[in-house]
Formats: C-alpha cells, sequence, structure tokens
C-alpha cells in the first residue's frame, strides 16, 4: 500500500511540476517578445529559458531520437556558418561555426539537423554535417602569403604558409600544406584538401598566375575558378575540322530562295539566325531560319562530349569561349551572307494581330542575301540612314518595314499579356590598344534588336507548342513563380517606395501584377532599381525534360530553339527534332538525352553568368582605379544596413558606407533609407559622389558622398 501511495504522489508531483515549468516558459517568452516590440533594450534582463537553443548541445556525429538525417549542397557564408538545403524541410538547414566539418562551399553532404523552437516560439532548424559526399569545388584562387607565428615555449616565430583566397565564402584564409611553384604575394590558383578527422580544409599550390593587382591575372583566375574549358582537346578539334568540310546536299532538304537575312551586332561572328517575312492574305509568314548545327554534332562523338561538358558560349568583354570550335561556331555552321548553309526552318502563320495560328518545321537550305547590323537597321528605322546604308540594305527595306510592322503587334500582344519588360542597362566597355579599359559606356537597344529578340521569342513558344502537341521530348526553358518568402521581401521594398502594391497577391503573383508595378516605377523614375530588386525576388530560370511554364514571359510552354551555335539546350532540341519527328526513332531514348541536356545546360548557364559578371565587374574596377578622387553625379540604387549602392550613367557603382556619414547615421528598413543629419538618402535620389578606392582582387568600389 506505501508503495502505491509513493507511486501516485510521484505521478501527481511530475504533471504539477510540468505544468507549472511549462506556465513559466510561456510567460519568459511573452515577456521577451513583448520587451523586444517596444524597442526597449534587454541587457539588463537575466532571464534563462528551457527551449532547446540548437546550440552546444548536438556535437556527435551520431544522430540522437529527435534529429533527422538528409543529404543537399552547402552553402557557405564569410563568418564560418552556412546552410544547407534538403527536400524534407522548406526553409534551409543552419550549420554553425565549427559543425561544417571540412566542407567548403558547394559540397554535396550528409546532414543531421533537429527541428526546434526559438526564444519566441519561432521554428527553427539546426544541423552538422557528418559526412562529405562530394567534392563541388576542388580548386581555389587566392593571394599566397606567409604569416609569422609566436610560441613562447619555442623562443623563434615560425613561418605559416596561408591562401587568402578571392571568394570570401572559403573563409578569411587557408592553411597551405604544399607551396609547390607559388611566389609569395602571387596569385595562385590551389587544389582544396579535406581533412579526414573533420579538421579544417587545407589546400595545395599547383600554379603561379603572376602579380594579385595585375589585369592578366585576375582575368585568368576568374577562367580557373569558374572551370569553364578554354581550349578544346586535339581529337574534338579534328572532330570539328573533319565535319565542317563535309560539301552540302539538299537531298532531304528543301532549298529556300526567298529574301533570307540575318542581323547581329557588328563584332558578331557566330550567326545562327536568320530571318525572312511575307504576307499572306491580311495575315504573315515570318521564317525563322537556325543554323543546323545538329548536322555538324553526331552523337557520341568527342566534339558532342565536349558540348555536353561546356554546355554554352561565354561571351567576356573582350573574348569568346565558344562551345564549338571555331571551324563550326563561325565557319561550316554561321550563316554568313551569300554561302549555301544547313538550317532548320520554322514558318510560322499568324494572323493579322500577330498571333500565331500554325507552324511547320523544315530542314532546309538556305542563302542569307544580307548580312544586317542592328545600328544600320535601327537607323533605316529611324530615318537617319546615310546613302550607303540605303543602298545596302535596298532590297530589304520593304520587308524591314513590314518587319517592323509585325513586331509591334508581337510587342503589343506581350504588353496585354503581361510580359515582364525587365530591360535593365547593360554595360559597353572600350578597351584600348594594350587590352585596358579607357571607357565605359550604357549599351542601347533600338528597335532592330527588340524585334529580332520578338521574332525569336515567336519561334520558341510555337516550336516548343508543336512539339509538346505531338508528344516529342524537348528541353523546356522554365521560370517558376516567386517564392513565397522572396515575394513577401519584395512587397515590403515596394510599399517602403511608396509604389501601390495592392494588386499583388501575397499568395501568387501573376506575372501581369509585376508587369502593371514596373510601369509605376517607370513613371516615377525607379524602374532601373524596381527592375534590379524584382530580378532578386525571382526564381531563376532553368531547363527541364519535364513541361513547365514561363513566369517572366507569361507563357505555359516554352523553349530554346534560335540558338544551337551557343546553347546546349537549343542544339539539343534541333537534334530529337531530326531524331524522333523525322527519322522516327525512339521516344525514350530522346527522353532520357533531354534530361541530361538540361541539367548540363542549366549548370553551364549559372556558371557562364557569373563568370561573365565577374569579368565585367573587373573591368569596371580597373576603369573606376584610374579616376579615384573624380567627382560624378549618381543615382541611388539600392539601401541597406551598412551604407548604400550609387550607380554612374555608364553602370558603375560603388558602395557609400554608412560609417562615412557621421554620427548618428541610421537606416530605416521600412523605407528603404538612410538619415543622417538633417538629410536622407533613399532609392531614386541624385547625388554627388567622389571615388574613394578600387580593389581590383576583391572587384570593389567605395563611394565618398560630397555635400
Amino acid at each position: 500500500m506505501k508503495k502505491r501511495n509513493t507511486a501516485k504522489a510521484h505521478e501527481v508531483f511530475k504533471k504539477r511540476n510540468t505544468h507549472k515549468r511549462r506556465t513559466k516558459d510561456a510567460a519568459k517568452a511573452e515577456l521577451l517578445r513583448a520587451v523586444m516590440e517596444t524597442n526597449v533594450g534587454t541587457d539588463a534582463l537575466k532571464i534563462s529559458t528551457s527551449y532547446d537553443s540548437g546550440r552546444g548541445a548536438r556535437s556527435s556525429l551520431r544522430k540522437f531520437k529527435d534529429e533527422s538525417v538528409s543529404e543537399g549542397i552547402f552553402n557557405s557564408a564569410r563568418g564560418g556558418f552556412g546552410f544547407v538545403s534538403v527536400p524534407e524541410y522548406e526553409s534551409d538547414v543552419y550549420i554553425p561555426e565549427g559543425k561544417t566539418l571540412s566542407a567548403v562551399d558547394g559540397d554535396t553532404v550528409e546532414v543531421v539537423y533537429h527541428i526546434f523552437k526559438g526564444r519566441f516560439g519561432d521554428e527553427r532548424c539546426e544541423g552538422r554535417i557528418r559526412k562529405i559526399l562530394s567534392e563541388g569545388r576542388k580548386t581555389a584562387v587566392g593571394t599566397y602569403i606567409e604569416k609569422k607565428i609566436y610560441y613562447r615555449s619555442k623562443g623563434k616565430p615560425m613561418i605559416l604558409p596561408l591562401l587568402i583566397p578571392d571568394d570570401p565564402k572559403l573563409g578569411e584564409s587557408i592553411k597551405i600544406g604544399e607551396v609547390g611553384c607559388g611566389v609569395v604575394g602571387h596569385k595562385v590558383l590551389a587544389t582544396l584538401v579535406r581533412s579526414s578527422d573533420g579538421g579544417l580544409c587545407e589546400c595545395n599550390i599547383t600554379k603561379d598566375i603572376g602579380e594579385p593587382e595585375s589585369r592578366e591575372a585576375n582575368y585568368e583566375a576568374i577562367l580557373l575558378e569558374s572551370g569553364i574549358p578554354t581550349d578544346f582537346t586535339p581529337d574534338e578539334l579534328r572532330d570539328a575540322e573533319l565535319y565542317s568540310s563535309r560539301p552540302l546536299s539538299d537531298e532531304g532538304r528543301e532549298r529556300l530562295e526567298g529574301l533570307i537575312f540575318t542581323i547581329d551586332g557588328e563584332d558578331a561572328k557566330d550567326l545562327d539566325d536568320a530571318i525572312s517575312l511575307s504576307r499572306v492574305g491580311d495575315g504573315w509568314e515570318l521564317g525563322v531560319h537556325i543554323a543546323d548545327v545538329s548536322s555538324y554534332v553526331p552523337e557520341r562523338t568527342p566534339l558532342d562530349r565536349a558540348v555536353m561538358a561546356r554546355g554554352t558560349s561565354v561571351y567576356f568583354t573582350d573574348k569568346v569561349v565558344p562551345m564549338l570550335p571555331e571551324a563550326l561556331s563561325n565557319g561550316a555552321c554561321s550563316l554568313n551572307a551569300g554561302e549555301d548553309k544547313y538550317a532548320l526552318s520554322a514558318i510560322i502563320s499568324l494572323d493579322k494581330n500577330g498571333k500565331t495560328t500554325g507552324t511547320r518545321l523544315l530542314q532546309t537550305v538556305i542563302r542569307s542575301r544580307l548580312r544586317g547590323v542592328y545600328s544600320e537597321v535601327n537607323a533605316i528605322f529611324n530615318g537617319e540612314a546615310d546613302e550607303a546604308t540605303r543602298v545596302k540594305y535596298s532590297e530589304a527595306i520593304p520587308t524591314l518595314l513590314d518587319m517592323k510592322e509585325l513586331y509591334l503587334k508581337l510587342a503589343r500582344g506581350a504588353a496585354a499579356r503581361g510580359v515582364i519588360n525587365l530591360d535593365a542597362p547593360e554595360a559597353k566597355i572600350i578597351l584600348d590598344e594594350s587590352g585596358f579599359p579607357c571607357d565605359v559606356l550604357k549599351r542601347e537597344r533600338g528597335d532592330a534588336e527588340k524585334m529580332i529578340e520578338a521574332f525569336m521569342l515567336t519561334a520558341n513558344e510555337a516550336v516548343a507548342r508543336l512539339l509538346t502537341e505531338r508528344e516529342i521530348p524537348l528541353v523546356y526553358r522554365v521560370h517558376e513563380n516567386p517564392p513565397a518568402d522572396k515575394l513577401h521581401e519584395f512587397i515590403l521594398y515596394a510599399q517602403g517606395l511608396g509604389l501601390d502594391i495592392r494588386g499583388i497577391r501575397r499568395d501568387g503573383a501573376e506575372t501581369s501584377d509585376f508587369a502593371a508595378l514596373l510601369s509605376e516605377a517607370e513613371e516615377k523614375g525607379l524602374l532601373t532599381q524596381v527592375s534590379y530588386t524584382m530580378l532578386r525576388s525571382m526564381a531563376k530560370a532553368r531547363y527541364s525534360e519535364t513541361r513547365g511554364s514561363h513566369f517572366g514571359l507569361s507563357l505555359d510552354c516554352y523553349c530554346h530553339f534560335t540558338s544551337p551555335i551557343r546553347r546546349l539546350s537549343d542544339l539539343a532540341t534541333h537534334r530529337i527534332i531530326h531524331k524522333v519527328l523525322f527519322e522516327g526513332k525512339s521516344i525514350p531514348q530522346y527522353a532520357k538525352y533531354a534530361r541530361r541536356a538540361a541539367v548540363a545546360a542549366t549548370d553551364a548557364e549559372l556558371r557562364a553568368i557569373k563568370a561573365e559578371r565577374r569579368i565585367e565587374n573587373l573591368y569596371k574596377t580597373i576603369y573606376m582605379k584610374e579616376r579615384v578622387g573624380n567627382e560624378y553625379d549618381a543615382v541611388v540604387n539600392s539601401v541597406a544596413s551598412f551604407g548604400f549602392f550609387a550607380e554612374l550613367s555608364n553602370t558603375c557603382e560603388g558602395l557609400v558606407p554608412i560609417s562615412t556619414l557621421g554620427m548618428g547615421a541610421t537606416y530605416d528598413e521600412r523605407t528603404h533609407s538612410i538619415r543622417f543629419g538633417r538629410r536622407t538618402v533613399k532609392i531614386g535620389d541624385t547625388v554627388r559622389i567622389r571615388v574613394e578606392y578600387a580593389d581590383v582582387v576583391r572587384g570593389k568600389v567605395e563611394f565618398a558622398l560630397i555635400d
């Protein structure tokens, strides 16, 4: 009887104690929440909490009962911590400093994580990496230095070789194991070595690149770090020469004799699209004739494998890293005027309003009659063409004027559909004879550029719909709706600028909602700033073998068909058209090929965009370094807690640190502005700045605000 009563009393005490503890924790959380909401300082408060902090207690590599195990890609941050995105949890798993094993940004890792309640009852997720499954980054570029380390017990300093990485995501420094050919103070290429016992990652120098401030060293460093192959192997070059030398034949093809011509930039050498147009009744027949590259790249050859590995051509300021060897990209496949070329032609029927009513795909032989140039066609459209230009285009001028009429109808249709026109300014960098930037200009786009873009978009959509209707696999271009968290941030940003956000639905915005907001931003002189932020709030477009919508274009079916010389996605779709549509090959076989090509094309595109931006930023930084001390007018295009960024009229940008604005400078997150003294700086303001310094290695420019 006594034992039974003791057990009963213990159970009652346990329930009562648990109830009190929970009540006490809730009271503490409510008090802290109220304190934070009223902006009262919490330094004097000493309130403990029984909530799981998630820190310190979880360090073992084994899995606890309340934890989960998953795989994902590690995304590191400057502070030594990082995040892992796992499919089972909608947000990223936070990995504290010291629990990253020896993982490097981009590694695929196995992560152990648990979900818990934070101080204010909010859900959090924290974990630790317990295994590196595959290495995403194998090399690093940085500056080789030597640091003296003093030990009291030894009395003498030790020399510690360190790599200061160019990419801050790799940390402040990496210990060098083997110096190799490295020269102290030079920029070097090093191979990363993960620690087997979970310690810090080390590296071994494999190549000395040169002086860290030199243009040549930084240019080469970006190429090496991006992993973009710049040279073709002898086998790949041999294939290109062999296939490009084969004579053309009309067998199995239709020879088109009408007025066909190309319009490209003045410096373009890889001309992969030509156009034609004729009136049919009260409608149109638009011909988009694309270089038939797939006929020159047979499957399962060294050249085919090179295309899959490269994925895209990469265009730098003064250099092109092509997807195909020059014998094909600038030779056999390029639709040069006056030369017979193989083409895959999309003949698109449109009604009087520019709506597509039918599409035919043909294997053709074409001969471009004219090598059109954007600037010359724009001069014709604007009535500013000189006599030489009018003579050159005499045969094509009537067709060009018809093309402009059709383009305007297509543009009106796109506007009615609510297409997002993120027409962000691009830079045109002018180099002198020695290769250094002597000027940076804003690249202008006229009706000629926009017309060709509209025709290519029309062809891409028409081909995607035709193949989808016939259940033929292809590489789709997919652009999902903006993620909910980024959409919410953008809405708050737009509201802070005073823009009308009532039309944007938080549970799923429509493309037309964004288009209307951009129109309002343009009226208020905020188009560039809002475009940049809107772009960052959107999901990244990608390639997929599965059909999906394209949010930016407001289309439910879209692909890339018009640039097979420079994009794997287009070349893959061409090959599938030939093999499945024209030759009747197996659909499942080429569905698998579409899947592989979509993955490779997406990875290559992201890699190319990053490298192109870094090279452009390098040249801009070098240009601004020569202008330290100069004063300019600039427009504020973004504001943050650490300062604001201002952009010059030529697209060069610099940071004005908040620390330089004087004591009491404060950032207002709601209005995206900084207040200091009696002055307030906000997005869209024009300010006078002075160039303070430019760091070529980091690609950063700093401005000073002039009162």
